[in-house]
């Protein structure tokens, strides 16, 4: 392989360059732009008929939806006891257990005040079934 040194290829130029006492006078041109103070054109908001009719109107049906929207899901969100005991009797998957562990005492008290079961009754559900002990240890 060829020894390759850089002092002996011809350069490439680059193709730029800088006009002729360009860097003479520069820093004073520098601090004479600086030292210039343009007048910055300001455009005052009560000007903008245009942007204060749509932040306006955009203010007004926002105030409108609020409240719609937000009483369209608090509706949305109360069962009835109908559905829910239709959802609950096509789930296959529930037992009581799952059930009883979502109980409250009130819940359970309100149940107990809805069922009303003679003793004649309870007295033949316990001697007509055969597993006495299982619904006893429920």
């Amino acid at each position: 392989m060829k020894a390759f040194k850089l002092e002996n290829e011809p350069k490439i130029t680059t193709g730029f360059k800088t006009p002729e006492h360009y860097f003479d006078d520069f820093s004073t041109k520098v601090l004479q732009q600086i030292n210039e103070k343009k007048e910055v054109k300001v455009i005052p908001i009560y000007k903008r008929k245009k942007v204060l009719s749509i932040v306006a109107a955009a203010v007004v049906v926002l105030a409108f939806t609020i409240p719609i929207v937000s009483n369209y899901n608090a509706a949305s969100k109360d069962f009835d006891e109908d559905t829910l005991e239709t959802y609950l009797s096509y789930q296959s998957n529930l037992n009581q257990d799952d059930l009883i562990q979502n109980l409250d005492t009130k819940d359970i008290q309100q149940l107990s005040k809805n069922v009303a079961i003679e003793n004649e009754t309870l007295e033949d559900i316990l001697a007509s079934n055969p597993n006495i002990e299982h619904l006893i240890s429920e």
